[in-house]
């Protein structure tokens, strides 16, 4: 047999490109004007109900947590133990304080405690204190509306002092300890902190 000197070259197909029958045909688009023309015709969408406000205070020290555990934890906005911050009840936040159970606890925050809660340790930038309690009222019922308190001028993070009586184990979840979701009786914790 003969040995063929351009063997490598006669090989090597080239790419043909696709015939115009297997392309897909392109669809004009819509200029950006009737889009915004659709969107004035439409209806407006109902209000969904508001969510539900969650207290979330940090119990323990982030000393030796793995990294996954301390993202969650910046993203809440919680760096020091006995910091408070005030999430909506939905599925994202609800996955995150799922991931950092082992660190915080967590519950439905009553109206009184919200309202104790912005008067007493709610700042505004440049640590200004709230001096009038109307104007707390005021900001509580913006908050419950469905405002984050970023969105009112309120600093995120309620700095806290150590609860009175102490916490229960710190290991432990709730209700033998003091960590984990429990509900309404983290009324009875953020009292005890006010």
């Amino acid at each position: 047999m003969p040995a063929k000197a351009n063997s490598g070259q006669e090989e090597r197909k080239v790419a043909k490109p696709p015939s115009g029958e297997s392309r897909k045909p392109r669809v004009s688009r819509k200029p950006r004007a009737e889009k915004a023309e659709a969107k004035i015709g439409e209806t407006a969408k109902p209000e969904k109900p508001r969510e539900p406000i969650l207290a979330v205070v940090l119990v323990r020290g982030l000393v030796g947590t793995n990294r996954e555990t301390r993202s969650t934890l910046s993203m809440l906005r919680l760096s020091r133990v006995n910091h408070c911050v005030l999430v909506p009840k939905n599925p994202s936040f609800q996955g995150m304080l799922e991931a950092a159970k082992y660190m915080v606890t967590w519950g439905e925050i009553g109206r009184e405690t919200l309202e104790k809660l912005v008067a007493k340790r709610g700042r505004f930038s440049g640590d200004k204190r709230i001096e009038d309690s109307n104007y707390a009222k005021e900001l509580v019922d913006l908050m419950l509306s469905g405002k984050g308190p970023k969105e009112i001028g309120l600093k995120p993070v309620f700095r806290l002092s150590p609860p009175s009586k102490g916490y229960r184990s710190t290991k432990i979840l709730y209700p033998k300890g003091s960590l984990g979701y429990r509900g309404e009786k983290i009324n009875e914790l953020l009292k005890r902190m006010i």
